[in-house]
């Protein structure tokens, strides 16, 4: 059959919209057709897979596409749940171009009809933030109460907040709605700063959708179980089942979930206090595990959320159930990582208050709290001065008296502090430019490379991108695209040109998921089953592979990677090598070589490294047709 990609086009200036097709012959999904319209119109775009709304787990992502503010370079966010009520506009992605005026809801429906009812409405969305439940939650609240009894069945809501009109790092999040209730379940697109581009490139800050049609998605138990049958001797909710167990229970470690399978693992591979532990002995990164996370920060999660079953999916049936809910509050790893121990946090209640606070204002949560720690570190060394950061506090992050409730919730309301800060431009800050040109101008007159404190990935002159929180030298290698999991976090000593085949390689196998707009907890089996489906329903599983060689050389073709810029990266690298061979004890010669490279010349080490990480990459990505 002639299968296409049905694209709403949306002139966010006047309202006007048209329809336009897209063949299989050249893009299958809303990654490779997203990052084609974003160089051909400068878009944003928002779209769905094939499979949405199917009986395949996790098939329902909504996908984000688009020139990233803070990267400063094309970029993908996605996130769960949100595809299944987009699929009822019948279509399979939103293309935004133009800008509105003034701030703007953009409203979609389709109702009982072909044509889908588009109208861009304008609010005072600085009023709205300040009002309610404030921020990102209130514009949600103000959307549906605007636009809510005009659809039949529940919409969903994209929004923003106040970080997306003043930083580059403005995330966007969404609620399942149920019955007309929105839920405490915010899934995000945060990564990429998709919200500030949403806002400042087209003044729209929260779009409301939904709609009446059904289509005849692929809903063939049985087929499938002869598939999973075929493939791994298990029906399709089996393997499902098996594969996700991590983030609903892993019944050795009685706990589940990013937050606590990651933390229940760590041990003395601890990330906190603005990475300084990377230079503590074992011993004392083990002990900071054991009496503040395992004895506290995870046992309050074990008890509250885990024991207690509170957990959620993204909006779509999914047995994984990965949301971890305490309240109002969801429990994941990086953000309750970067706003956690990272900041010097290591109590729920406090880390609470820093993760809502900084979600209600609209921020990335990884990069904000990796901005945070990077300023309470500034602050506490005396590099800057509480007047210039425009607080009324430094951190408290003396190891031998802290109190771990007490002083997590101090350094937790100076994040507070700092967020308002940043929103206000208190004191020095403005990093509306992004942090990493707002350091290289402060650097010159304090005398000091401010940013030698930071942990970030850099790209292009200003691009940045705070890293994911694992402690393995695969999250600063010289990727087109950083902050996501196209690269590998595997915590082996890998040489680094091995390193970048092996990063080029997991690019393209998340392509295959994303680009078919499946979530990643499912790629136990996604990754070599859904290449299958395609050829089993359309006749295309060789063409789909070849098109995702090509879709990830056509990404990198995009890679203006820069050489660590920060100092902090290159311990980073160094004291990874160094706990493989002195705690891990690994018995690599190449490992030995690098170590002694580091120990004789750590600037000049680092770059080799890095550029032979980059080399593996670039040889790996060469389909060029």
């Amino acid at each position: 059959m002639d299968m296409f990609q049905r694209v709403l086009m949306v002139d966010a200036s006047n309202g006007f919209y048209r329809m336009k097709r897209y063949g299989f012959d050249r893009y299958f999904g809303p990654v490779d057709l997203g990052i084609h319209l974003t160089r051909h119109y400068r878009s944003l775009n928002f779209g769905v897979g094939i499979f949405a709304g199917s009986i395949l787990p996790g098939s329902n992502r909504l996908v984000v596409t688009g020139f990233s503010p803070c990267w400063q370079g094309n970029y993908i966010s996605s996130m769960g749940g949100a595809g299944l009520v987009f699929n009822n506009l019948g279509i399979n992605m939103v293309s935004l171009v133009g800008r509105a005026p003034v701030p703007s809801v953009l409203y979609l429906n389709r109702n009982h009809g072909e044509e889908i009812e588009v109208e861009v409405v304008p609010v005072d969305a600085a009023r709205i933030w300040a009002a309610g439940r404030i921020g990102t939650y209130a514009l949600m609240d103000e959307a549906y109460r605007m636009f809510g009894s005009r659809y039949e069945k529940d919409p969903r809501i994209l929004a923003t907040g106040p970080a997306a009109m003043h930083t580059d790092m403005g995330g966007i999040v969404s609620v399942p709605i149920k019955k007309g209730e929105l839920s405490y379940v915010d899934t995000w697109a945060g990564r990429g700063g998709f919200g500030s581009a949403m806002v400042q490139a087209h003044g729209i800050v929260a779009v409301i959708y939904g709609g009446t049609l059904v289509e005849e998605d692929f809903r063939d138990k049985n087929v499938a179980d002869e598939w999973f049958q075929n493939k791994y001797d298990l029906r399709l909710m089996q393997k499902d089942l098996e594969v996700t167990s991590k983030y609903r229970y892993e019944e050795k470690l009685r706990t589940g979930g990013t937050f606590g399978v990651n933390y229940a693992n760590m041990d003395g591979r601890i990330l906190a206090f603005n990475y300084r532990t990377m230079d503590w002995s074992h011993e004392q990164r083990q002990a900071l595990h054991q009496n503040f996370v395992i004895d506290h920060y995870l046992k309050q999660f074990n008890e509250e959320t885990v024991e207690s079953k509170q957990q959620a999916t993204c909006g779509e049936p999914c047995v994984a159930v990965c949301k971890k809910m305490n309240g109002r509050y969801k429990k994941d790893y990086e953000p309750y990582q970067t706003m956690g121990p990272l900041c010097g946090i290591f109590d729920q209640r406090a880390a609470e208050k820093l993760n809502h606070h900084c979600d209600a204002m609209g921020f990335d949560a990884i990069s904000g709290g990796g901005v945070l720690a990077w300023l309470m570190d500034l602050l506490d060394e005396g590099v800057l001065s509480r007047e210039e950061l425009g607080v009324t506090r430094l951190p408290r992050w003396q190891l031998d008296d802290f109190d771990v409730v007490a002083d997590s919730m101090h350094n937790a309301e100076l994040g507070c502090e700092l967020i308002d800060a940043i929103l206000a431009r208190r004191g020095m800050i403005d990093f509306r430019e992004g942090v990493r040109k707002w350091s290289r101008i402060h650097s010159r007159a304090k005398g000091t490379a401010l940013h030698d404190r930071l942990v970030h990935v850099a790209f292009g002159r200003r691009g940045w991108m705070v890293p994911n929180q694992y402690w393995v030298s695969g999250v600063l290698a010289p990727m087109a695209i950083m902050g996501k999991y196209y690269m590998i976090y595997s915590d082996d000593f890998i040489p680094p040109r091995i390193l970048g085949r092996m990063c080029a390689d997991r690019l393209k196998k998340e392509l295959i998921v994303d680009n078919l707009g499946t979530c990643r907890f499912h790629r136990g089996w996604a990754e070599e089953m859904l290449p299958d489906v395609m050829g089993s329903l359309y006749d295309c599983k060789e063409r789909y592979l070849r098109s995702i060689e090509i879709l990830a050389t056509r990404i990198n073709s995009g890679n203006t990677p820069v050489f660590w810029d920060s100092q902090r990266n290159i311990d980073f690298i160094h004291s990874f090598l160094k706990r493989k061979k002195e705690v891990d004890k690994i018995t690599d010669p190449r490992l030995d070589q690098w170590l002694e490279k580091f120990n004789q010349d750590p600037l000049e080490a680092a770059r080799e490294f890095w550029y032979q990480t980059l080399m593996g990459i670039d040889e790996s990505l060469r389909e060029f047709f």
